[in-house]
């Protein structure tokens, strides 16, 4: 008889399908905060990368035989008071804002960071006098320093990126000082100077690497503001212009009819831009749990 010991144990097989084990894979070992937040990110990301390939109806069509028409088989979302299609705008409006939102957190992460290194590792005059101007900048309302500052040049794609990137990098500055000013006085830091390291090597090539899960969390922090805050500039006729599907806009658009029973249009708008917020929440909380588990 044949010893069933010289044949190899059958390989168990793995359910689902590959596509499917390589994203449970990706997403093993992280916070259920991140995973959810990422997935939410992620389809408001292929809507603005795609939307226009499987929108049921042209969002700039006009149709005045179907205006403020409530959800129903043939508009899920609605249509606006010019008989466009709400949902097929949502989907398209997302463009905008996730092309306009993450530039301006890049520009005030990447500013303020630098601005918190140099003033968190140079003790002195110079942190003396750049914490005061980060104090005096901090003081103003963010959204009354915006507002007056593109009423002032005019509001733009290209201006509302470098006016919120602007205001953010004094928070962000902030955050980032505090961090240096406890790092430095790590043994590595003082090592790295016995070694003859300069003041740029030590603060970007040992300090940096080591304060990037607190420059994480706020960019993730400061993109879900930008949205808000772009959502909000657009409501005003400041931020993203028409012709744009805008979401802000659709809401600002759409505001006056509620009292006539009008709802679908700033229910729909509003709740989407609710869910980007939320999404890039709950990644930085994600990531917010993760460094303290580590610390």
């Amino acid at each position: 008889m044949t010893d069933l010991a010289e044949f190899p144990a059958p390989r168990r097989a793995v359910a689902g399908f590959p596509a499917v084990r390589r994203i449970r894979s990706a997403f093993s070992g992280l916070a259920p905060s991140i995973v959810i937040g990422s997935l939410l990110l992620l389809f408001w990301v292929a809507c603005a990368l795609f939307g226009n390939l499987f929108v049921p109806y042209d969002p700039y069509a006009e149709d005045f035989l179907a205006m403020l028409t409530p959800p129903d088989a043939a508009h899920w979302f609605g249509t606006d008071q010019l008989g466009r299609d709400v949902l097929s705008r949502i989907v398209v409006g997302s463009r905008d804002i996730l092309l306009v939102a993450p530039l301006a957190t890049l520009a005030g992460v990447t500013a303020g960071s630098i601005i918190g290194l140099v003033l968190g590792y140079f003790d002195g005059l110079t942190d003396a006098i750049g914490a005061r101007l980060l104090d005096t900048l901090m003081a103003f309302p963010f959204i009354v320093l915006v507002t007056m500052t593109l009423v002032a040049i005019g509001p733009s794609n290209l201006t509302v990126i470098l006016v919120i990137g602007i205001a953010y990098a004094p928070l962000v500055a902030r955050t980032v000082r505090a961090a240096v000013r406890e790092q430095k006085e790590r043994d590595y830091v003082s090592a790295a100077r016995l070694g003859g390291e300069g003041a740029l090597a030590i603060m970007f090539l040992e300090i940096l690497p080591n304060i990037r899960e607190t420059i994480l969390i706020e960019l993730v922090t400061r993109l879900g503001y930008a949205f808000f805050s772009i959502a909000t500039l657009s409501f005003l006729g400041l931020g993203i212009q028409p012709p744009s599907a805008d979401w802000g806009l659709a809401v600002a658009d759409g505001y006056g009819f509620l009292t006539g029973g009008k709802w679908w249009v700033v229910v729909f708008n509003s709740a989407a831009i609710v869910s980007l917020v939320m999404a890039t929440n709950l990644i930085a909380q994600g990531i917010g749990a993760f460094e303290n588990s580590d610390a």
